[in-house]
């Protein structure tokens, strides 16, 4: 068992979807997953493995912003030898281009967190997705009958969800973030680090520009497609 996953070994499957939110996991579990057993609930971080046709797949809550996500991904690829991890989460869109709902594939992500100026001694990292999950989930949403529109761009990683200095976002918008979330930074750089493939997908929960929103439970339970998208590119 790791410190904060007390899941035997074998039990978290090489794939994993990644919400923030352990409601959503559990929600993810018993709407797209067959068998689905509960691995592990310490500090109510809810993680299930099942099978979505055919392939072993878990699901982890990661709680919110790159700390506690960091803690989550560097014990399952270090100490459970996961090889995948798909972040499924919500995000605010920073641009009209963009609706509630709509569901952004995230091909980078900048950020104002110094988590990796700690780590590259000040300088500037790229984090990137794995490309192979990204033209995967890029596939399936082309294949797919959606009702929201599918983008392919930059997220914002922000350290704080209550911003005080919403201005300091607007340089990211101008060169291309479309949403902005607490969590894809850190993952991009740690799947990096240890050799493993990562992806985001996030569905435009509250629109930044406009004020629309979704509900707490809508958040919870009625983001399917951005699922069905993880599932497909993760297994393809």
């Amino acid at each position: 068992m790791s410190t904060h996953i007390t899941a035997e070994h074998g039990q978290i499957a090489p794939i994993v979807l990644f919400p923030g939110d352990p409601l959503r996991a559990k929600w993810i579990a018993e709407t797209f997953l067959e068998d689905a057993v509960l691995y592990s609930e310490t500090r109510g971080m809810l993680g299930f493995t099942g099978t979505w046709n055919g392939h072993r797949v878990s699901v982890q809550g990661s709680g919110m912003g790159q700390p506690s996500m960091a803690i989550y991904a560097t014990e399952l690829f270090k100490d459970y030898d996961v090889q995948t991890i798909v972040r499924v989460g919500s995000c605010g869109a920073l641009t009209e281009r963009l609706a509630v709902r709509d569901i952004i594939i995230a091909n980078g992500a900048c950020t104002d967190s110094g988590i990796n100026r700690v780590r590259f001694n000040g300088l500037d990292y790229a984090p990137v997705a794995d490309f192979s999950l990204l033209r995967a989930a890029v596939e399936a949403s082309e294949e797919m009958t959606l009702d929201a529109a599918v983008h392919v761009g930059l997220l914002f990683s922000s350290d704080q969800f209550y911003s005080t200095r919403p201005e300091l976002t607007e340089p990211f918008v101008a060169h291309g973030a479309l949403g902005v979330e607490m969590e894809t930074s850190g993952l991009y750089t740690l799947a990096a680090y240890y050799g493993r493939r990562a992806l985001s997908i996030c569905t435009v929960s509250d629109h930044i520009v406009t004020g629309a929103e979704t509900t707490a439970q809508e958040r919870e339970q009625t983001f399917g497609d951005m699922i069905e998208i993880a599932l497909r590119a993760a297994t393809s």
